[in-house]
């Protein structure tokens, strides 16, 4: 019997998953800690954690897998991560970390990547980096430049999260050109380093690791890996990839007009296409997706809303840490619209979708007379899958062509409502498959590996769940709703002094 293995290094949690070679099927999974990951935020709109941690509960995770499974470390064919993106983690020449890794939300070099996109030229970054360097990677380092310059000075190398696990399994120094995109640090038209970008910030090249191949043996377990994580040592690490690419090549996402979805930490649509696409205020963005090659291109257009999970989780505090199934339940006992209680699923940093701007979370509308618990719950629901039809809407516009989305049978997909509002609001057909972040990494190793001729042939275990289509008698009713959560976030915008101009409405023509 030979398993696959895979990580996801999420923001929240580490998950491990074990898969059946032969059939493609997962046998066991492991998350750890048991209750969530913490971010430290030193101060407003931050958002840092320590590297040494993730690594930590990828050990717990994987001696939970063994404890449950009982399987062999020489089992383990090949081993695959995926991780949270768009972070900094920063390492010297011994391989230790420099201070902690300034994470996906953290909003702190947005005015930095906004003056870049000036510099440089709107339309040219467009053309070249598909997105604004925004608060990307590239943009996080320059900020350490300028603020920690004795940290700086100390940098042998600059790794994403799953470029640091990789690191620590293998020993190895190495990212891949989708993760390279994510950061900013790619140049689509020249096919090569983002150069412009990195003389603007005064980077040197040389801090970037080896590129490999996203789906290839780019090392093998150390001794002291193997030993640690009880292992064998050389197995193949053959997959590193993004959570957003990763959560699509989880799903079968891989060619042009399939999208992708996912809510959990945050809230994304992510589109395949194959000629490049641009937002011209670079409120969604574009990645080199997991199975582009120079010879047939394939880029990811992501839409990302961060107040997803923080708002359910915070949500499950406020109403006395019930069961988010139970907080399911009572959402379904309030009508569609939550009888016009308007929840703005913000408070968690920039917001792309709102063009970086600052937004908080705002609930709107309440009567002390008519609401409960479950308007408020379903409010929730309702405003982040509002949220995300806001950001679909400008996925259209660019050429986005939405009418069949596959997201994982996992966190706000199991709820009724969510999903129900997710249909109508978008006019949309949604379909639920048994995977998820960890196992499409175990997927990916299987292809990297060749274990797998193709990546078709890694897709034997995947199931379609269920599938959910818009219901026409409720359409009227979310696009009611819709348009009052609309009213509301020009209102909350306008106050905070956001030129209306910037922040377009998104009528009945994109949604229905």
């Amino acid at each position: 019997m030979k398993y696959l293995l895979g990580y996801d290094i999420g923001s929240s949690s580490i998950k491990a998953s074990l898969l059946d070679a032969a059939t493609g099927r997962c046998v066991a999974a492991a998350t750890t800690p048991t209750t969530e990951m913490g971010m430290d935020v030193p101060q407003p709109g931050w958002a840092e954690q320590r590297p040494e941690r993730w690594w930590q509960e990828i050990i717990n995770a994987t001696r939970q897998l063994q404890d449950t499974y009982g399987f062999e470390g020489a089992q383990v064919a090949a081993i695959g991560i995926t991780y949270q993106m768009h972070g900094l983690v920063l390492i010297d020449a011994q391989g230790q970390v420099l201070r902690p890794a300034i994470i996906w939300c953290d909003s702190r070099a947005v005015e930095l990547g906004n003056q870049a996109f000036a510099d440089l030229g709107e339309a040219h970054c467009l053309e070249h980096f598909l997105n604004s360097p925004g608060n990307f990677t590239a943009s996080k380092l320059k900020w350490v430049k300028d603020n920690e310059p004795a940290v700086y000075a100390q940098i042998h190398k600059i790794q994403l999260p799953g470029d640091y696990i990789a690191f620590k399994l293998t020993g190895e120094l190495q990212t891949t050109v989708s993760g390279l995109s994510e950061g900013v640090f790619w140049d689509f038209k020249n096919q090569t380093l983002a150069q412009e970008l990195l003389d603007y910030y005064g980077i040197s090249p040389e801090l970037l690791p080896e590129v490999v191949d996203t789906f290839s043996v780019q090392g093998r377990l150390s001794e002291d890996a193997a030993r640690t994580l009880g292992l064998a040592a050389g197995t193949p690490v053959s997959y590193r990839a993004g959570d957003q690419p990763n959560n699509a090549f989880s799903l079968n996402v891989l060619q042009p007009g399939e999208i992708a979805a996912t809510a959990g930490t945050s809230g994304v649509i992510y589109g395949i296409t194959e000629a490049p696409a641009s937002d011209a205020q670079s409120r969604v963005n574009a990645f080199v997706h997991v199975n582009s090659t120079e010879q047939q291109p394939r880029n990811g257009v992501l839409m990302c809303m961060n107040g997803t999970g923080i708002l359910n989780s915070w949500l499950r505090r406020m109403v006395g840490e019930l069961p988010y199934d139970e907080m399911n339940r009572l959402a379904a006992e309030a009508p569609v619209g939550a009888e016009g209680l308007v929840f703005l699923p913000f408070g968690n940093g920039a917001e792309r979708i709102l063009a970086n701007q600052p937004a908080e979370a705002a609930l709107l509308g309440l009567n002390l007379n008519v609401h409960s618990r479950a308007h408020l719950l379903r409010a929730a629901q309702e405003g982040i899958v509002f949220a995300l039809m806001y950001g679909l809407g400008i996925m259209r516009d660019m050429g986005v062509a939405v009418h069949t989305v596959r997201a994982g049978n996992a966190n706000m997909f199991l709820s009724p409502v969510f999903r129900e509002a997710f249909v109508n609001t978008g006019n949309l057909t949604l379909e639920l498959y048994n995977t998820d972040a960890a196992q499409g990494a175990a997927r990916g190793a299987g292809v990297g590996a060749g274990i797998y001729a193709s990546a078709a042939e890694a897709f034997g275990g995947l199931e379609c769940l269920l599938t959910e289509m818009p219901d026409p008698a409720l359409q009227p009713q979310y696009e009611a709703a819709y348009a009052r959560w609309q009213q509301a976030l020009q209102h909350q915008l306008k106050a905070s002094s956001t030129s209306p101009s910037s922040i377009p409405t998104y009528v009945t023509q994109h949604a229905f």
